[in-house]
């Protein structure tokens, strides 16, 4: 089975720059990262006019688009998918999923905090967080690590969940 670690935290707390430090230190150690971004406003990849979008309209329920170095399908579906359906449907040949959002999820998460924010952290030890990083010292019952220590954050998620 495939690990889900889920990067949480407030709006504009810096996940996505943190998920962009930790792929590339992961990847440099030999492990295979997917991640998966959830928008709870939904979202369109295909531009109006290109020949996906015109075939989606024409009423094809998946379109798949194929090229030498990728494939993407846009695919209608009647639920938000849980991550396990995520995993199970589309993720192969990789050693760990990283996910941005999906705070409510039973996955571990590490959730990103900045005091500047002037907000409180999302989750506790019983929502499944396993580490905080933050620009300050928090007491979160879990590690606090430096938001920008990139090898200490790939260091934990090796230790926790790849060896």
């Amino acid at each position: 089975m495939i690990p889900i670690v889920s990067v949480v935290g407030k709006s504009d707390s810096g996940k996505t720059t943190l998920i962009e430090k930790i792929i590339p230190e992961l990847t440099r150690r030999g492990y295979r990262v997917a991640t998966v971004k959830h928008d709870v406003h939904g979202f369109d990849i295909d531009r109006e006019g290109k020949d996906s979008w015109r075939h989606k309209k024409a009423g094809a329920r998946q379109t798949i688009i194929s090229s030498p170095r990728k494939v993407a399908v846009i695919e209608d579906v009647e639920k938000d998918h849980d991550l396990s359906e995520i995993r199970d449907k589309y993720v192969r040949d990789v050693d760990i999923i990283l996910t941005e959002g999906y705070k409510g999820n039973p996955y571990p998460k590490i959730e990103v905090f900045r005091a500047e924010l002037k907000r409180p952290p999302l989750c506790t030890k019983e929502d499944n967080l396993i580490a905080i990083l933050s620009n300050q010292p928090l007491d979160r019952g879990v590690p606090c690590l430096d938001i920008n220590d990139a090898a200490g954050i790939a260091d934990l998620i090796v230790a926790t969940f790849l060896k």
